[in-house]
């Protein structure tokens, strides 16, 4: 589904990510876990296009090594940011309407539909003013305005940032059951123990690159991983 070969991140002199190569295989949950600093946001970003990079994106067999972000996300990337990066003084619903700009209205209400059965509690807030809802709320927002674009593969960057433990909790029940009605889900996180227990396979990335990849529940019990991670 997704293949990435040799791709590399440049900020001026320093080299944020070196010589990365990974892969999404369809309907699977890849987690992507290591330091900050380690180059997975980075890596989220190039794969989407918002930084300058080199090396090779496939994406459902088409290159896209050197499209813009608009047409990575037609192909069927959606994006949840670190931090969600909300409109604040926009309402819940207007915050989901611009994850579907491009689409037509009929397909912008069914989308609001499916959202709202997801997240019932952002039906019952969906004039209240994004920047007024407690973080969990928030991350529901940021998650239903990326299924709004009908996304194949859904890059989730730091989901449990910030959050207190019971909304940790629903954000991962919420992107189990993303899961469970088959999209894909490349997961960056630093809670590596509940990345690694809901992921199907994972990458450990230090310093730019790749150092550990394999199934997760082996990554799990890896001696570095347990060490520096896990505990």
């Amino acid at each position: 589904m997704l293949e990435v070969q040799d791709l590399e991140v440049r900020y001026g002199e320093a080299l944020a990510v070196r010589g990365v190569s990974l892969a999404v295989r369809e309907g699977e949950w890849v987690a992507l876990i290591g330091p900050n600093g380690a180059g997975k946001t980075s890596l989220i970003k190039a794969l989407l296009g918002l930084v300058p990079h080199r090396g090779a994106v496939r994406f459902l067999g088409r290159d896209l090594s050197r499209r813009p972000p608009w047409d990575r996300a037609r192909a069927g990337l959606g994006y949840v940011p670190e931090g969600r990066r909300l409109f604040p003084k926009l309402t819940v619903e207007e915050n989901l309407r611009a994850g579907a700009y491009t689409r037509p209205e009929a397909e912008v209400r069914a989308g609001l539909e499916e959202v709202y059965a997801l997240f019932p509690r952002l039906a019952e807030r969906r004039r209240q003013l994004a920047g007024t809802l407690s973080g969990g709320e928030q991350q529901m927002v940021a998650l239903g305005r990326a299924l709004m674009g009908r996304p194949r593969l859904l890059l989730v960057d730091e989901a449990s940032w910030g959050l207190m433990p019971l909304a940790v909790d629903l954000v991962f029940q919420t992107l189990a059951r993303i899961h469970r009605e088959g999209r894909a889900i490349l997961l960056v996180e630093q809670n590596a123990r509940r990345a690694l227990a809901h992921a199907q396979r994972a990458y450990v990335m230090e310093a730019g690159r790749v150092v550990l990849e394999g199934p997760a529940a082996r990554v799990a019990q890896d001696p570095r991983v347990l060490e520096s991670y896990v505990g």
